[in-house]
């Protein structure tokens, strides 16, 4: 009886968190964010697949720099400490080395940052954009190169926490209303899914 309770308990956000996540009011300060955040992963890709040292080449050959990294990362300096602290991270770096995998893998990191930065300044899926830098720059962290990642995963995990209103002066102010969200479909995918038989014709989701 106390789980069924618990199951039926309407729980809200603190007011401080709804204020910071989900008031428009904010939607400035949420936009200098993601400006600097989307500049940087921008810049970042953008020499890595344009610049004088990029990690991409026509024809190849191709992610040479993104090679030298990852053997430093696993190879133990004079100190005997390599600059990865965790074991498993450092068997996946050695496995994607032995199958030359930093031939593709270097695309997606420079694409993967060129395309999240120009969704970020344009507000355009700003949860999902933050979702796939802050991915990179985690993976980043893990191989021991610091730099500015640290304080981009912080701001892109904020970024996404808060994908509500940070795209809101952006063009997530009529995207997102118009694609809806998986758990609540826009009346465009409603429409779709009447016809279609898998919203009833009031909007609700069928379970049959």
């Amino acid at each position: 009886m106390a789980d069924r309770a618990f199951e039926r308990r309407d729980l809200h956000d603190p007011r401080p968190i709804r204020l910071l996540f989900s008031n428009t009011g904010l939607a400035p300060l949420w936009l200098v964010a993601r400006l600097y955040l989307g500049y940087e992963w921008l810049i970042a890709g953008w020499h890595r697949a344009w610049g004088p040292d990029r990690w991409i080449a026509v024809p190849g050959p191709d992610g040479l720099p993104l090679k030298a990294l990852w053997e430093r990362a696993v190879g133990a300096p004079a100190d005997g400490q390599p600059p990865m602290a965790y074991d498993w991270y450092g068997d996946v770096a050695r496995f994607m080395l032995r199958h030359e995998w930093y031939t593709w893998f270097s695309w997606v990191i420079a694409i993967g940052e060129v395309a999240a930065g120009v969704a970020l300044i344009i507000g355009a899926f700003t949860g999902l954009a933050a979702l796939g830098g802050a991915f990179v720059s985690f993976n980043f962290l893990l191989a021991g190169s610091a730099g500015v990642n640290p304080l981009l995963f912080v701001i892109a995990l904020l970024v996404m926490l808060g994908w509500k209103v940070s795209g809101w002066i952006g063009v997530d102010r009529w995207l997102l209303p118009a694609l809806g969200t998986p758990w609540q479909p826009s009346q465009m995918w409603k429409r779709i899914g009447a016809r279609s038989g898998i919203f009833g014709p009031r909007g609700e989701r069928r379970t049959t």
